[in-house]
């Protein structure tokens, strides 16, 4: 034994037994998933001394969240911090028990240990009763009898569900009436009432919920070690992850996942009201953990705001929200009491309070916690009262920020002591909870020892391979779904539920504006794709702020088109759990500069899901920003925004800006084919001041006009105008029109249109170049970090060797009205440097 072993065995033996209110053999089955996480916490260490772990932030002190999985079913979709090692081995004792229960009796439905503990409200005082001395002990005066937790709440589900300020029509979509209506509860196996002590019964580890615990430890520590054969990231990052587990793998740290969490939650409903497969039951639940100090990161308070803010609109809103307080931020302390000052009085969410360093009371909160949010499909926020032992990592030294005392005072509250009290109070003896211990620790160590070394990434190909972009094959684009369509054929033969803006033109296929043709194109993809949905600010009754969604709530109805609440992040997070959950989103972002707050679920969730779950989870989506300058009698810089570098270094992501409205069309429907074929995630930039355009050289040639277009514009490829020897202009969204003015006026050039700003068309462009030996990059976004940086460095590495140069907006916020004209790339800019290329 190591010295830790040894004190662990010293306090065992010390230890006063101390009743249960559950089952011996759940407690003793989530002593074990205690014991792997712990040991597992221990053997990523010993590897890391060996050269072979590169991951030590454990979930030492935190094994009481096995209790939660042991309160949830293992088809309720979880999205896990990272310190969540005996949740994710619980579950997959679960999963492995529920499915040997199944293959006995295929017609008997496995129960959860909420519906097996059903109305136990009652009995909650006794089993938490004689606890409040050790919560005191254990953080000073928080202790809440469940009394407290829940009472004078009754007028909150007045509020609730009485007094909307807006219908679900309006708001998050059409909701079908109160989310604890009929429908909910019926969808919920009936609770037992078995009297006495009898709780959850989940049975002792059989030899497959063995095997499957042990595969879930090797997970683990494959992760750490890197190794190729981590079953969820290849050895791309050390994450809680798994399919067959409903663990949908997350990499934040500050609780970024939360959003995405919240949009799984609606998106279980929504689903299944739109006739939608789903990989979640329809009465399933999300269980979400994060700790106390990311409780205070807005992407935390936005997700559970927008959650509150769709479930007082009576939308179904799922959502455990658990909330693993330690007191403490790697070294900056939560102030004593503080989540419960942030979160326990919030209108409209269920509070609950747990001693997590005690299975017992755990295991009686998180299953009511977890039946309040199954039968009633409302959020509920639990605290799990926690300690961090071992240090944040292995590189923390906490004897820099924390007195031996405080120290030493949570190491007696190890969670692992807490249940071996409750184990003694079964019948066990100490000698058999050291042997339990003892037998894990040789297990896990088996099993460090067997993955130190494994293989691990060789090459740059290997890594980025779950980032490739697959090809998109033509007959799912949503012109192909509807049927081929003649250049003559009325939207009403080929798209039978067309929007307002755009029926009259398409009757007589008369040429369309940008806007115009953006909004049939969403028309065509609502129809093609009944699992699409389009959301966003005022993109719904209103038809969007520039009226290219009009008529399309009126169209294909409330729960396909809605307006959403005025947070981006949660607009975002939206998109991401509905892209887990069945849903093709086509969320709306509604300018540019609104994106910037909220990027990192596109750079840190949205783009690194199909690279951490080697392309087992993905999250379609297609996000619409309306962007760039150039406005008339409106600007600004929060309107005329053309800041898109932010974008451009995402990996894997796709960007499409059109320009012309024949290509606006045809590249909408790409990206939706690409995004339900192969999870792609695309931004769609739409060049604001183009969107009415009808004109090119002078007013009423109606030049920029088009017929509506369902050609195939494949990823990555590029659109030349004219045929000119001497120059080639590389440009994109409003830099198209200018372009081609210049064109006009200047023999011998010809005009690339990118179309694509990730990836560049680099073929095209290389072409191009090549065709006249010179290039004029015209490009509307800044000279810093703007577009032009990438194309003319994609020349440089193909050898490009003729004469380069290029045309910019200044490093400048936009100013209002004409001073924006001294900022923004213009006209005449092009043309003089196009003269002097040619010079």
């Amino acid at each position: 034994m190591s010295q830790s072993d040894e004190l662990y065995a010293e306090r065992v033996r010390a230890l006063e037994p101390v009743p249960t209110s559950h089952p011996a053999e759940l407690i003793t089955t989530l002593y074990d998933a205690q014991l792997g996480s712990r040991h597992a916490d221990l053997a990523a260490r010993w590897l890391q001394s060996q050269g072979h772990g590169f991951y030590t932030i454990g979930s030492a002190g935190h094994e009481g969240n096995a209790a939660v999985a042991a309160a949830l079913r293992p088809t309720d979709p979880a999205l896990l911090h990272y310190r969540s090692g005996a949740f994710y081995l619980a579950r997959a004792t679960q999963a492995a028990a529920e499915g040997e229960n199944t293959e006995r009796d295929p017609g008997d439905e496995a129960r959860s240990v909420k519906e097996q503990q059903g109305d136990r409200a009652a009995n909650t005082g006794e089993q938490q009763g004689d606890r409040a001395a050790n919560t005191g002990e254990h953080r000073g005066d928080r202790a809440r009898s469940t009394g407290e937790q829940q009472g004078d709440r009754a007028a909150n589900t007045g509020e609730h569900r009485g007094d909307r300020a807006r219908s679900a029509g309006e708001q998050w979509g059409d909701g079908a009436g109160s989310a604890g209506g009929p429908g909910a509860d019926g969808r919920i196996v009936a609770a037992r009432s078995a009297g006495g002590a009898a709780g959850p019964l989940l049975p002792l580890p059989s030899p497959a919920a063995r095997s499957a615990v042990g595969d879930a430890l090797r997970d683990i520590l494959l992760g750490v070690a890197a190794a190729t054969s981590e079953p969820i990231s290849g050895g791309r990052h050390k994450v809680f992850g798994r399919h067959d587990l409903a663990v949908i793998p997350q990499t934040s740290t500050i609780a970024s996942h939360l959003p995405r969490a919240m949009g799984v939650a609606f998106s279980i409903a929504r689903a299944h009201k739109l006739g939608v497969a789903s990989p979640w039951p329809d009465d399933a639940i999300v269980v979400t953990s994060f700790g106390d100090a990311s409780a205070n990161h807005s992407t935390a308070t936005g997700a559970i705001n927008a959650a509150l803010h769709a479930s007082y609109q009576g939308i179904p809103m799922p959502l455990l929200l658990v909330c693993e307080d330690n007191g403490i931020g790697i070294s900056v302390r939560t102030p004593d009491g503080w989540i419960k000052q942030a979160y326990g009085q919030r209108p409209g969410l269920r509070y609950f309070d747990a001693d997590g360093t005690d299975l017992d009371a755990t295991l009686t909160m998180a299953t009511e916690a977890a039946t309040f949010v199954r039968r009633n499909r409302r959020p509920a926020f639990l605290r799990l009262r926690t300690v961090r032992l071992l240090g944040h990592a292995g590189s923390d030294v906490e004897a820099a920020y924390r007195t031996p005392a405080e120290i030493i005072a949570d190491e007696e509250l190890d969670p692992l002591l807490g249940t071996a009290r409750l184990l003694l109070g079964t019948g066990c003896s100490p000698a058999e909870i050291i042997d339990r211990y003892e037998a894990k620790r040789a297990e896990v160590m088996a099993i460090a020892e067997s993955v130190a070394g494994l293989p691990q990434l060789a090459s740059a190909e290997a890594v980025v391979a779950p980032l490739r972009l697959a090809k998109v094959p033509e007959d799912s684009l949503p012109s192909n779904v509807l049927g081929a369509r003649s250049p003559g054929a009325s939207d009403a033969t080929s798209s039978p539920r067309s929007s307002g803006a755009t029926s009259a033109a398409a009757g007589t296929e008369e040429p369309l504006t940008l806007s115009q043709s953006i909004n049939r194109a969403l028309g065509d993809v609502l129809t093609a794709y009944p699992e699409s949905i389009v959301f966003g600010e005022d993109v719904g009754r209103k038809g969007g702020v520039y009226g290219v969604t009009r008529g399309l709530q009126r169209s294909f109805g409330a729960a396909r088109v809605f307006d959403t609440l005025l947070d981006e992040q949660s607009i975002l997070g939206l998109a991401l759990g509905a892209g887990v959950s069945g849903l093709l989103p086509l969320p709306e972002i509604q300018y540019l500069a609104y994106l910037h707050n909220a990027e990192d679920q596109l750079r840190g969730e949205a783009a690194s899901l199909k690279f951490f779950s080697q392309g087992q989870y993905r999250n379609p989506m297609v996000l619409r920003i309306a962007g760039y300058g150039y406005q008339k009698g409106f600007g600004g810089h929060f309107h005329n925004d053309d800041a898109i570098g932010v974008l451009r270094d995402i990996p894997g992501l796709v960007i499409a800006s059109p320009s012309r409205p024949d290509d606006a069309a045809a590249m909408l429907h790409t990206c939706t084919a690409a995004a339900r074929h192969d999870g792609a995630v695309c931004v769609y930039l739409e060049p604001i001041a183009l969107y009415h355009r009808r004109d090119l050289h002078t007013d009423g040639d109606a030049g920029w006009l088009a017929p509506y277009s369902t050609e195939h514009v494949p990823i990555g490829t590029g659109r030349t105008y004219g045929d000119g020897t001497d120059l080639t202009l590389v440009t994109f969204g409003n830099g198209v029109p200018m372009s081609l003015r210049v064109a006009d006026r200047v023999p011998g050039v010809r005009v690339l249109d990118l179309r694509w700003l990730a990836p560049l068309p680099t073929e095209d462009l290389l072409r191009e170049a090549n065709a006249t030996g010179r290039v004029l990059v015209v490009d509307e976004t800044r000279r810093s970090g703007g577009v032009s940086e990438g194309v003319l460095a994609a020349l440089i590495d193909a050898g490009f060797t003729g004469r380069m140069a290029r045309v910019t907006s200044e490093d400048s916020f936009v100013p209002l009205g004409a001073a924006a004209q001294h900022v923004l790339l213009s006209e005449e800019t092009i043309e003089k440097a196009t003269r002097e290329l040619l010079s």
